[in-house]
């Protein structure tokens, strides 16, 4: 059989549970603190508000490109939302960066 040729075993750290779903608190925060409706963001994005409402509850998590597609909606709608979930989300990426190249 076919499945028991591919059984493998998903192991989550603290590390791991913590970068899932930061995205979507990101966003969420965001939505909040500047009063950008989910509806809003999904439609300026061409998305249905339910893929919004996922990833600001923390149901998926949004990748690569699409964290690209939500900062450049954001900045349509309100470029200083759009600062404010890049220093969110990747804001201890970009401090880490800043410090190597010192």
């Amino acid at each position: 059989m076919w499945t028991s040729l591919f059984t493998f075993t998903l192991r989550s750290s603290p590390d791991m549970i913590e970068i899932m779903g930061k995205a979507g608190r990101s966003l969420k925060q965001v939505l909040d603190t500047y009063g950008i409706s989910q509806n809003k963001l999904a439609v300026t994005m061409g998305l249905e508000r339910t893929v919004v409402y996922r990833w600001t509850h923390e149901k998926t998590d949004p990748v690569g490109d699409t964290i690209t597609a939500i900062t450049e909606a954001l900045r349509q709608l309100n470029p200083e939302a759009a600062r404010a979930f890049i220093d969110l989300y990747l804001g201890s990426i970009l401090v880490e960066n800043e410090d190597l190249s010192l």
